[in-house]
């Protein structure tokens, strides 16, 4: 409203075509995938709902989609007969792209506020809305600047990502918090926790993050990155920081987003040093009989006991409406028997992430945090608090 006249007198005279180009479904229907899934749902600003397509002379196609707090832009090659750009609704395009035929061409003609997109006999005309009004992230400086292989950015997200927070009311979790410190060498540390469980990753420092601000990656913007990461293979992703925004770039996608603007807890001192009883048992089975005993638990608490002994370990789960399940899983115990009790699914979790085929519990109590991890030398290292049984 108010801008609409001045809109107006921008749109192309009628019939003079603002954009023409033609792409390969396949092309199209990746980067769409790509840029739909930052469009949220549900806008109350209607071009936040629409995709940015931007068609130049030598033959590229740019998409842009944005939910003002990330922004990520896809480029790919196209047959662009008339450069020029338009924005449409990004997930009816997508749909409309998923459900053409395998192999065919997808041609966009932008023009009169409408763009027609027609492949093989199927002909669709959408409504448009002009670019000028799209908002693009500012980004500012970004003055830490590294690379990092796609290995090791999957490593940081894939076992850190589970114990990301989703209480919003305490935002300064939800996300990934990535810091440097200088240790025994310089070293990059990934961190999330929820206040239940903890899950660190750490790296060699990559050369140029050294003097980084310690930053919170947003949830969301880690489900994008890893998506994208699917396709990049053993390659190299660039990433570009200042406090408040992060940029990563990939071979043919550039995502930014705002940084979570909060404090991460010090969790440092939430990891046990002096947990004296080690078990050392099999993730899969151990991972398999807590999965088979917390068939009869009751969703709310999914708690599972388990019980040390001299290398027997017994787990147990009893539910007031169920019954009651156990199973006795082997393991290497040598120390005192106790008895503590686990969230199963947050317990799952963590052996969900362990590739070797021991994992060690270092155990205190029945009240303190167990830390949990491949072993002394392995990048990961987890802490799981114990539930009441």
């Amino acid at each position: 409203p108010g801008c609409s006249r001045a809109t107006a007198l921008k749109q192309p005279a009628r019939g003079k075509s603002v954009m023409r180009a033609t792409i390969e479904r396949a092309t199209l229907l990746k980067s769409l995938s790509h840029v739909q899934s930052v469009v949220e749902r549900r806008n109350t600003i209607p071009i936040l709902s629409n995709v940015l397509i931007e068609a130049s002379e030598n033959g590229a196609i740019k998409l842009t989609a944005t939910d003002l707090d990330l922004q990520i832009v896809e480029t790919f090659a196209a047959d662009v007969e008339t450069a020029g750009a338009t924005t449409v609704s990004a997930h009816t395009l997508f749909e409309i792209a998923r459900k053409l035929p395998d192999g065919s061409q997808v041609q966009l003609h932008a023009a009169d506020g409408r763009m027609a997109v027609n492949a093989g006999r199927a002909r669709f005309s959408l409504a448009t809305l002009p670019r000028d009004d799209f908002p693009m992230i500012a980004e500012g400086e970004l003055p830490t600047s590294f690379e990092i292989p796609a290995a090791s950015l999957i490593q940081i997200i894939d076992k850190t990502r589970f114990a990301i927070s989703t209480e919003e009311t305490r935002y300064y979790l939800n996300g990934i918090f990535l810091h440097v410190t200088e240790e025994a060498e310089p070293v990059l540390k990934a961190a999330a926790t929820d206040g239940h469980r903890l899950a660190r990753v750490t790296l060699p420092r990559p050369s140029g993050a050294e003097g980084m601000p310690d930053i919170i990656v947003p949830r969301k913007c880690v489900a994008e990155i890893r998506k994208l990461l699917d396709e990049s293979g053993d390659n190299v992703i660039q990433v570009d920081l200042s406090a408040s925004k992060i940029r990563f770039t990939f071979d043919n996608a550039v995502l930014t987003s705002k940084l979570i603007d909060g404090t991460f807890p010090d969790y440092s001192r939430v990891i046990p040093t002096g947990n004296d009883k080690l078990l050392r048992i099999d993730p899969k089975a151990f991972s398999q009989g807590v999965d088979r005993v917390a068939t009869i638990a009751t969703e709310k608490t999914r708690a599972v006991k388990m019980a040390l002994d001299k290398d027997k370990i017994t787990l147990s789960v009893t539910s007031p409406e169920n019954g009651t399940a156990a199973e006795e899983v082997p393991g290497q115990y040598a120390s005192d028997g106790f008895e503590i009790g686990f969230n199963a699914r947050y317990l799952m979790d963590i052996l969900g992430e362990i590739e070797g085929d021991v994992v060690e519990l270092h155990l205190a109590d029945a009240s303190a945090p167990t830390l949990i991890r491949e072993n002394d030398k392995s990048p990961a290292l987890y802490v799981l608090m114990p539930m009441r049984v």
